[in-house]
């Protein structure tokens, strides 16, 4: 018992030492994802496994969980007009195929110097709740 005790202090005392650091993974910083940046279109755009009509509602609920302002939004172009950090965005659902179809989160203004969290945040609930196919489960 003591032994371990004497090797996890000369463990902590050795990391002191060397001022060894340990890093998390490698994501955006929250302050990253709030400080307005230029932001590049490819990050606006995200193609999904998901019918037209599906990824339309789930940005509507994306929306909405991230308590955005939805100004207007149209299902049968596939668009929705919100407000977040006082800025107007557009979202627009374009169906690729029969199974795929592409998100496009842009402003309105055609600014792209906004939070990057915006848009990031927008597609992480549709990851998170919408893109996993659903799949049977076999009876036991």
């Amino acid at each position: 018992m003591e032994r371990t005790i004497k090797f996890v202090i000369a463990f902590i005392a050795v990391c002191f030492l060397f001022n060894v650091k340990v890093y998390a993974e490698d994501s955006l910083l929250l302050s990253n994802l709030i400080t307005p940046q230029n932001v590049n279109f490819n990050i606006c755009t995200r193609t999904y496994i998901l019918p037209q009509d599906k990824l339309f509602y789930m940005a509507i609920a994306s929306a909405n969980a991230n308590n955005f302002v939805v100004e207007e939004m149209q299902s049968k172009t596939g668009y929705i007009l919100f407000t977040a950090v006082n800025k107007q965005y557009l979202a627009s659902v374009v169906k690729v195929d029969k199974t795929h179809s592409m998100l496009k989160i842009t402003p309105t203004n055609n600014n792209y110097f906004f939070p990057p969290g915006v848009v990031l945040n927008f597609f992480k609930y549709i990851d998170m709740y919408g893109a996993t196919p659903l799949v049977t489960v076999p009876k036991v």
